[in-house]
């Protein structure tokens, strides 16, 4: 494995985003966008979604309903409320049900998710929400870095707020305003070019991208689609616990070509001295005890890192070795 691939929301943040701000057309009040938003979301399982209809509660204001919903992953949500058409979602979406955005309309926050909100194919506004970046990720991060991995965000925010996460985070390179199927052609291209890539992530948009990375890795607290999709399900959230994993990994892999090598080195001594008279039983036997003795040593070397790791990470399954060469697991 060579290259990192990484979802932002939920993964690199907590996944649990808060409205910080609601921008809205002339004419039209913020509680009208909110209201409009919040019973668009209101079955939705977006972490996004999820933080308007919290913010809608916290105000005091009564969420209606909708009569029907349709969620298009990576855009957003067309919903039928009261008779009216509502639209919740990203530009693409607006531009998909030809929505006008006004070039420059949103928020001024620079590290919030801006998301759009229209009836009857009119714009009503947009609100802002951010979420928090978990506190382990940059160490997670430099980390990784330290390992000569590359590693990659792929977001479907806007290019503003995936630059913010990624500059507090050290991260160097970046993709956003992704679709759900353009995360999984990065992937293609990514292995494509001989890479062995891992990509982590927890939601529905990512679950493609999951299934077609050579090590799919969900995170716990993820939808059930990303961790059905996975090769690898992280019991816990902790970016640095995945990052002792591939450390763990790797010095498996080291130790067993250790033993690997080792063996075939002492076969061909002791087949040499044995066609020259050399080698007779009783050296045999202490040749043989004492190589599978350092082995054995040598193996054991892994034991205080594998008690480490156990109850502290998510990963309980023989495959976790498939980490060190880079290859998913069957089936």
């Amino acid at each position: 494995m060579d290259t990192i691939v990484l979802d932002k929301t939920g993964t690199l943040t907590f996944g649990k985003p808060e409205v910080q701000a609601i921008a809205s057309m002339d004419g039209i009040t913020s509680d009208q966008v909110l209201d409009a938003a919040a019973a668009a979301e209101a079955r939705s399982e977006h972490p996004l979604g999820q933080a308007i209809v919290a913010h809608a509660r916290d105000q005091g204001r009564t969420i209606v309903e909708p009569d029907r919903f349709t969620y298009t992953p990576g855009r957003g949500i067309a919903a039928i409320v009261g008779g009216e058409m509502i639209h919740v979602g990203n530009r693409i979406l607006m531009s998909d049900a030809d929505i006008d955005v006004p070039a420059g309309f949103g928020t001024t926050l620079e590290a919030a998710s801006e998301i759009f909100v229209a009836q009857n194919g009119f714009l009503l506004g947009a609100v802002a929400v951010s979420d928090t970046v978990r506190p382990e990720a940059r160490q997670a991060i430099k980390t990784l870095g330290r390992m000569k991995l590359r590693t990659i965000l792929l977001t479907g925010d806007t290019q503003a707020v995936a630059d913010a996460v990624a500059r507090s985070l050290g991260l160097m390179e970046v993709r956003s305003d992704l679709l759900p199927e353009e995360k999984l052609a990065f992937v293609r291209t990514l292995k494509a070019q001989g890479r062995r890539v891992a990509m982590l992530g927890d939601g529905i948009n990512d679950a493609p991208a999951l299934a077609e990375a050579d090590v799919g890795v969900a995170m716990g607290s993820g939808t059930d689609v990303a961790r059905e999709s996975a090769d690898i399900v992280l019991l816990g959230n902790d970016l640095v616990r995945f990052v002792e994993t591939v450390a763990v990994a790797r010095r498996t892999r080291r130790i067993i070509w250790q033993n690997f090598a080792g063996t075939i080195i002492i076969d061909i001594v002791g087949i040499g001295l044995a066609a020259v008279g050399i080698l007779n039983p009783l050296m045999a036997a202490f040749i043989h005890v004492a190589s599978e003795m350092t082995f054995i040593l040598n193996s054991a070397r892994l034991l205080p890192a594998a008690d480490r790791l156990t109850g502290q990470n998510a990963i309980a399954s023989a495959d976790d070795v498939s980490l060190a060469g880079g290859t998913r697991r069957g089936g």
